[in-house]
This record gives structure tokens, sequence and C-alpha cells, in this order.
């Protein structure tokens, strides 16, 4: 029995899958949470150690509920949080707490290295996507300004999940698709950037601690006696390159060819799609990123999805059930109400300062079931939003593979259909980034040991075995409330136009 294993490690914790590769089935799965450090100027950071905690206890759980040897594990894969920063000296010690992709303490620091890139115009031609505050550049930056004696010291920069891999291995190296996603990677060339390197530090020091680059099929190396002693794993175990978790979600939900797009309904929403060539938008609104099977993963984030149903649900003092409930009571468009659900500000359209507003209210319409809806179907359209963006580049969808805690609702499946004008599925497994980084696992370590298999046909076999549709949830665009949503979309656009006149629509 070969046996595989996919770790995710998120902001909110970690996450064990295990899988039989014979069999297709998902056996035993962990999880354990991670805590935050945070403060209101923006500091998001963690520990790296409570990573390799959580890793550990997630997958004892995972072994137990599996009832299987870990011993019997073939390989494994790491998913992570993408745009941290993990700064190493040359001993492997990290120099300084985790800063984390919703970190925002850097933005006065990727302000300036934007402006030396030459603005937005200048970063979309040096490295094919626009450099913003959460990436990792900024707070590389940020780092060597605060902490220059720390600075002295530097010998790696690794992301999250190159950490993991470290810790596993104790191999030092970056994969494509997680190095797209720091603002010193050319998505073209698949290269780091010496020109952007040299704008944060032209002492060579940074350049030198950027980790070699290494194409997605390959496995980094095999386990550390120590990291297998704590695992309770074979020390001959391999670990895969592993990649970002937006890159093994795209793995985990079959979107490794065109025609697929991957929404996540979660506290932020996140839209992707493959493509074969690198996607160099006309929009910064759109990262280009690789993926993590070797070719590019175009991706749009936007900032209130569930972050927002839940500030009106907890206003109404609702739980998920009676929400969804009120949701039932109500047509589309909500009475007339129509909601920018700005609560966080907005990345996608860029409004960083936005704050959400509430407009067409009147006596008749101003209803409990109406304004859950109104929360709903504005998350819906600001990711419709994307989708236009996606369009506008040529990126067109069959189908729309829904996960996140959103996704659980019916009404808003359907709403999404209607105003995708696309149908949509929910997945079989719900950690899609765990399951796509076992997937990985399962690759890596058969590409190794028959190197003569065509890496693309491999991978597209195993993700039609181990990527289930959960069917049940099938939603199709219905025509009469397709057509209604345009015209309500069109709407909302009219709305955010008239609040923000910079947008450009």
């Amino acid at each position: 029995m070969a046996l595989y294993a996919g770790i995710d490690c998120g902001t909110q914790g970690s996450k064990v899958v295990i899988v039989d590769g014979d069999k297709g089935t998902l056996l035993g799965e962990g999880s354990a949470p991670h805590r935050l450090i945070s403060d209101s100027s923006g500091r998001r950071e963690q520990l790296a150690g409570w990573w390799i905690d959580a890793l550990e206890l997630a997958f004892k759980q995972a072994v137990a509920q599996a009832a299987i040897d870990a011993g019997q594990i073939a390989a494994l894969s790491v998913s992570g949080q993408q745009h941290g920063f993990v700064a190493l000296d040359q001993q492997g010690d990290v120099l300084h707490a985790v800063k984390l992709w919703c970190d925002t303490e850097t933005a006065e620091e990727n302000a300036q290295l934007l402006q030396k890139l030459g603005g937005i115009e200048g970063s979309l031609a040096r490295l094919g996507l626009m450099v913003a505050t959460g990436y990792t550049a900024s707070k590389i930056l940020w780092f060597k300004n605060h902490y220059p004696q720390r600075w002295q010291r530097l010998h790696t920069v690794l992301l999250p999940h190159d950490y993991l891999n470290f810790w596993l291995t104790g191999e030092r190296v970056a994969e494509y698709g997680d190095a797209s996603g720091t603002g010193l990677f050319n998505i073209r060339t698949r290269q780091w950037d010496r020109h952007t390197a040299d704008l944060i530090d032209d002492s060579g020091r940074l350049w030198k601690a950027l980790p070699p680059l290494q194409r997605a099929e390959q496995c980094v190396g095999r386990l550390r006696p120590e990291a297998a002693r704590r695992l309770g794993l074979n020390p001959a175990a391999r670990v895969a390159s592993g990649g970002g978790d937006n890159m093994m979600a795209a793995i985990g939900t079959g979107n490794i060819q065109p025609g697929t797009i991957t929404l996540s309904l979660g506290t932020s929403g996140t839209l992707f799609t493959y493509a074969d060539a690198p996607v160099v938008a006309s929009s910064e609104m759109i990262a280009g990123f690789c993926s993590s099977n070797n070719g590019w993963l175009p991706l749009i984030c936007t900032m209130n999805v569930t972050s927002a149903t839940t500030t009106v649900r907890q206003l109404l003092q609702e739980d998920i059930a009676a929400f969804n409930q009120l949701l039932e009571q109500t047509r589309p468009g909500a009475g007339g109400i129509v909601m920018l659900p700005f609560f966080n500000g907005e990345r996608v359209p860029q409004l960083p300062h936005a704050r959400a507003s509430l407009h067409n209210l009147d006596s008749d319409n101003f209803t409990r079931a109406n304004l859950c809806l109104a929360v709903v179907e504005s998350a819906t359209y600001g990711l419709r939003y994307g989708i236009d963006l996606f369009r506008a580049q040529g990126l067109e969808a069959g189908e729309i593979r829904l996960t996140g805690g959103g996704a659980r609702s019916p009404r808003w499946r359907q709403i999404v259909a209607d105003v995708m004008d696309c149908p949509v599925v929910c997945l079989a497994e719900k950690e899609s980034a765990a399951l796509g980084a076992a997937i990985q696992a399962m690759w890596c370590d058969q590409l190794a040991d028959d190197p003569a298999l065509a890496p693309a046909p491999l991978l597209d076999a195993l993700c039609r075995r181990f990527v289930r549709l959960d069917e049940s949830t099938r939603t199709r665009p219905d025509p009469q409330r397709r057509q209604q949503y345009a015209g309500l979309y069109a709407d909302y656009l009219r709305q955010l136009q008239q609040s923000w006149p910079e947008v450009r629509l």
C-alpha cells in the first residue's frame, strides 16, 4: 500500500491529509491551530516554531484517524500560505518573527519599491505583475531598515512552505509557483530578478540569500532523521517541491488545464485559472503567478466575502443556519438595496481606504432578509468584477469550482451561477490545498522512480483519480435570474463608480 501525505500550513492553522495512492481514497486528516501576533500598525506575524508544533500535532491526528503505520508513507508535500518572509542565518536559525501575507506594516516600503520600479507600468514590464504590500519583497526591505544588525546575519530568504521543506530535509530551495508571489521574480523567465533585488539591497547580500529554484515535479530530498523521528516517518520518505496554498489548491481542485476557474468563498475571495503561457495582464489587479505544475496561475483576490457576511450576521445576532434561512425569504435584488461591502477596504478594485455603505434604503425594503441578501449579492458582484477582468484577457471558463465556507450555502451557489452566468460545483474534499499537496507528493515520487514518465499526463491522471466533484452541489444558471442579475450587476457598477469615481470600469 503506497501512502502519501499532504500538509497545508495556513494562517489559522496546519492541516494534514493522508491518502492511499493505490485505492485513491483519503484515509485520515488532522489539524492544529496557529496563534497570530497582530497590532494596530498592521503587524501580522507568527513564529516559525509554531508551525512545526502544529505540524507534529496535526500529523499525529491524521495518522491516528487513518489507523496506519506512518512509516509506510512514501512521500509528502507542503502547501504554505503565500508571500511570507522567513529570514535564516547561516546556521538555519530564524532571525525574526515571520511576516505573513496579511501584514500591512510594510506599506511604506512597498510604495518605495514600486516607485523605484517605475510605478505600476514599470513593475508589470519588469516582473509581469505589480508588487503589492502583501508580497515578500517589501517585508525584506522593512527587515533591513528596522533590524540592521540582524540583516548582517541574513543568509537565506525562504517562504513559509520553503521553511517547512528546510525543516523536513535541511535543503534551502524554492519552486516557481510560490516564488512568483515574492515580488522578486520574473514570471516570464521563471528566474529571480537581480535588478529588483538590487533596488532593495545593492550590496549583493539579498541576491546571495535567494534560494536556488527548482521545477515543480522535482523532489527536494529525503527526511532529516530528526524530522522523521518527530513525525514517526521513515527517513527514506521523499519530500516533494510543494508550493503556495493557491497553487496547491489548483491541483487539489483539478484546475491544471485551461477552462476551469477555482473560486473561494472564504474570508476573502480568491479566483484563479490555469494558463499554459505567461499572463502579463493589462490590469495590475490580476497577479500573473506561476503554477506549481510548470504553467501559470493568474489570480485575483477580493477582500470582502465571508468577512462581510459575518459582519452582517453578527450584527443581526444570527447563526449561519438562520442567516441562510433569511436568504430564502427574499428575491434577487434585495428589494432595491445596493451594498458596497468594503468593510476591510478593497483590493479589486483597488480601494484600500474604502468603507462599506448601503444605498436605496426605504421603510419597506430595509429588512433583515434584504440586508442578508444584499451583502451576499454584493460580495458576489465583487468576484464578478474579477471574472470580467479574466474574460477581458481571454481567460474563459466552462465551469467554476467553488471552495470556502460560503460554498456550503445552496442559495449562494445559485447566486454565483446566475451572476457569473456559468455552472458551479463544489469539491467532495474540502481541504483542497492539503489534497493538492498529497497529489503533488505522488506525482514527484512516481517521477523520481520512473524519470521516463511524462510529467503533465501523469499529473492529469492523478487529478482525475483523486479530485472528486460533489455532483449534488452542481448548480446551473437560471435563464430568468441570469438576465435579472445582469441588470442588477450593472446597477452595482453604477453605484460603485458614483461612490468611487477613480474605479475604471
